[in-house]
């Protein structure tokens, strides 16, 4: 884990790991924080993250040894360890070789994993904010410490979705800009807690794998569908219970005596007038507007979407439930005689449809993906053809893991991959101060295939040579939610 680095003036040495080239004192770190002057040697202070799998025929748990890496693999169907870039360095300058190219053998098949770190300026993320209440317009810039950091795009089923980071904020704006956007993107992907706010909308804290908070209020849980699919599902559950039911969203309101599944079930007309636009029976668009009230809309009366009711077929005691899409606002009304609907205890077997709404909503969830193109720099360090490994990977000869995570890998040009940074080991991400993200990306494949790509063959090391102290190791248990980087079903390029 140790770099030899040129000496300067005042006992400094250069740290070549990146672009910015830090000179760094004795005893000291350079701005990334990875890597310090350790008695003139330049080291890589962050721990190389290895993932354990020990997993043996028998089902017994092999001990792991005091950091050694030398089990024989005698009897395990695999090997037991998996080398992740976390930790391990980079391949800059570019035409370096990856840090470490490890061969290891898979039920009878020689592979190989390319292990390195990439420095991404062309990265970001993508949020997905399980809530109904409105964030703000699309497009909206999306700021983290006042500075734009992304925008807001599509609302997609219960959830609404940013886009942070990206090159041009990384590096097309301000210092500042390119700052905050590296600093909120390498918070995000560590699993902390990051304060975003919309131009014309909302503040949110966001944190992977948490409920986000919505101008301070926790989301609960995240709609159960529009509400004509709302209505859809529980018609049965109000038929011969209640005469109208008005599920209010901000997308799609649903009416149950127009919907086609109130139809099916013979109820009658009850007169009710809609304001909005109608789509097909039952179903209205643009009842209110966007915000954080009833069904993600702006209003905290649902009576102010209702026109009239219509005499020719109302009619006094005529019984009406109003539910918003995750059963968080429900009233219920009687007409009285003049056609006015005058809110009224709620039954009990009403209330309990409602306990059923909230009961099939799924919990709220902040979900964060890194995504980042691996260009020139990173597939030099696995190939002298770099194109080779894009095919490679494209013809799922190869397969792409971050820090042993599962990713997907986009169609079309060059290697852009998402992984939900859930799944990576903790603090697998750092920075550059360029500024840019560093993550961890192994390439795994068949070592034929690699030898076939014009790969760094002269730098192929056994993984049996991974072994004895280790003060710059740690050893990480496999997520078992996660398929083994080496596995068959995870590799089915090496395996095909």
């Amino acid at each position: 884990m140790q770099d030899p680095a040129p000496a300067v003036a005042d006992d400094k040495i250069r740290c070549d790991a990146c672009p910015v080239m830090c000179f760094i004192k004795p005893g000291a770190l350079g701005a990334c924080d990875r890597y310090g002057n350790e008695a003139g040697v330049l080291v890589r202070v962050d721990p190389h993250v290895v993932l354990d799998h020990w997993l043996s025929d028998g089902g017994a748990v092999v001990p792991f040894n005091a950091g050694a890496l030398d089990w024989d693999g005698s009897i395990l169907r695999e090997p037991a360890t998996f080398i992740t870039a976390i930790g391990a360095g980079t391949t800059y300058p570019d035409y370096k070789p990856a840090p470490f190219i490890v061969a290891s053998e898979v039920e009878g098949v020689d592979m190989v994993t390319i292990v390195t770190e990439g420095i991404f300026s062309y990265c970001g993320v993508k949020v997905k904010i399980d809530t109904d209440r409105h964030l703000g317009p699309e497009r909206a810039l999306v700021r983290a410490d006042g500075e734009p950091v992304g925008h807001v795009t599509t609302g997609e089923y219960g959830s609404q979705m940013l886009s942070l980071g990206g090159v041009h904020h990384l590096t097309g704006g301000t210092k500042r800009e390119g700052r905050a956007t590296c600093d909120a993107l390498l918070a995000l992907c560590n699993g902390a807690a990051v304060e975003l706010t919309v131009d014309e909308g909302a503040t949110v804290l966001v944190q992977a794998g948490k409920p986000p908070l919505v101008n301070g209020q926790v989301e609960e849980r995240m709609r159960v569908g529009c509400g004509s699919a709302t209505i859809g599902m529980f018609a049965k559950q109000w038929f011969g219970k209640v005469d109208e039911v008005v599920v209010v969203d901000d997308h799609i309101t649903g009416v149950l005596s127009e919907h086609q599944a109130g139809k099916l079930l013979g109820i009658a007309d009850s007169g009710i007038k809609m304001k909005g636009r109608r789509s097909t029976p039952g179903r209205y668009f643009q009842v209110a507007e966007p915000g954080t009230g009833w069904g993600g809309t702006n209003i905290a009366d649902p009576l102010q979407i209702l026109g009239s009711f219509d005499p020719r077929k109302a009619r006094p005691s005529l019984t009406m439930l109003m539910v918003s899409t995750t059963g968080e606002h429900a009233s219920y009304y009687v007409l009285d005689e003049a056609l006015r609907p005058v809110e009224q205890t709620m039954p009990d077997d009403l209330a309990r449809s409602v306990a059923l709404i909230q009961e099939n909503c799924e919990p709220a969830l902040s979900t964060v993906l890194f995504m980042g193109g691996a260009g020139g720099s990173l597939r030099a360090g696995v190939t002298e053809n770099p194109v080779r490994l894009t095919r490679s990977v494209k013809d799922a000869l190869t397969v792409v893991t971050c820090g042993g995570a599962p990713t997907y890998v986009w169609p079309g040009g060059g290697i852009t991959f998402m992984v939900d940074v859930s799944k990576v080991p903790a603090n697998g991400f750092g920075y550059v101060p360029t500024p840019a993200l560093v993550a961890p990306v192994e390439f795994t494949l068949r070592l034929s295939d690699y030898e076939k790509l014009g790969g760094h063959m002269d730098h192929v090391r056994p993984l049996s040579e991974f072994r004895g102290p280790a003060a710059h190791r740690t050893r990480v248990p496999h997520r078992a939610e996660n398929p083994w980087p080496l596995m068959p079903d995870a590799a089915r390029g090496p395996h095909r």
